[in-house]
């Protein structure tokens, strides 16, 4: 397929290097022009604008970090879209602001959202998950497109329903790894070297792909330099999930919580860093110099 790809960041450069490798033409654009010369360098083609990225491919993917940055690009891309075209944005936004987009769309051409769950770890193994909302026609036309990406693709129905079960997936992930960072803080004041704790934890029952890659993040020299998701970051997608909770009439205690300590976290400098930095919260507030 012809691919139109807008939002160079981690993610989205990893996608595409997917998509390059399985053989698809892919025509990039970013912001930062800069940030996509590796990628020129592997193959991709240089798009000028977000709409030449729209208007040049059958599928146009967007990856962008929040609902703002994706309405800076929306108009463009929506005035590229041929009729046949499909436009794939896997940004986590507000299944409202996704519907809104989705209704800018011409006629004859189609929007999906297909957000993901993984990393870039994930991404790199080949495990990364997609979930798809939408026209059900559309999806099967870009099912095997997303297969190059991924094995795990689910079609979950509505325009905005995969955005939902990403905000519900993420809120279990933030609370399974919050409550992981107090497991390990109690061990360590015990007295338990806090390496064998957490290697303890990865070969228990309670182990899970996430905890496999972000648990040994809490090691000394164990964070990534680039965060796959820093405390700011995750704490928008947390208060996405919550909102969500409201206007559904959903009571959510523990996520709610958790987003309490992706504050404190982000009150104690950690704002920056991966967020299972909040152990360094637990850690204090037992007691650790």
């Amino acid at each position: 397929m012809n691919v139109g790809f807008v939002g160079l960041g981690a993610m989205g450069s990893g996608i595409v290097r997917r998509l390059l490798a399985a053989g698809h033409d892919v025509l990039g654009w970013n912001r930062t022009p800069a940030k996509a010369d590796a990628l020129v360098a592997e193959g991709m083609r240089r798009a000028g604008s977000p709409s030449e990225a729209a208007a040049e491919s059958d599928v146009v993917f967007t990856m962008l970090t929040d609902a703002r940055a994706l309405d800076a690009v929306a108009d463009e891309v929506v005035g590229g879209l041929r009729s046949d075209s499909i436009w794939l944005d896997m940004s986590t936004i507000a299944p409202d602001q996704s519907r809104a987009l989705a209704a800018r769309v011409p006629a004859g051409a189609a929007f999906l959202d297909a957000p993901v769950s993984g990393s870039l770890t994930t991404l790199a193994a080949g495990q990364l998950s997609i979930m798809v909302g939408g026209d059900r026609a559309a999806f099967e036309r870009v099912e095997p497109l997303l297969l190059d990406v991924g094995p795990k693709v689910t079609y979950l129905g509505a325009q905005g329903n995969a955005l939902l079960m990403k905000m519900a997936i993420n809120l279990s992930l933030v609370v399974q790894g919050m409550s992981f960072c107090e497991s390990v803080a109690l061990a360590e004041n015990a007295g338990i070297p806090r390496e064998a704790a957490v290697d303890a934890v990865l070969k228990s029952v309670i182990a899970s792909p996430m905890l496999q890659y972000r648990g040994p993040m809490i090691l000394e020299g164990g964070r990534p330099e680039t965060p796959f998701a820093d405390a700011a970051l995750q704490q928008k997608d947390q208060q996405l999930g919550l909102a969500l909770g409201r206007e559904l009439g959903a009571p959510l205690p523990f996520a709610s919580l958790a987003n309490e300590f992706l504050t404190v976290c982000r009150a104690a400098g950690l704002g920056d860093q991966e967020w299972i930095a909040v152990y360094d919260v637990f850690r204090r507030m037992g007691g650790a110099a």
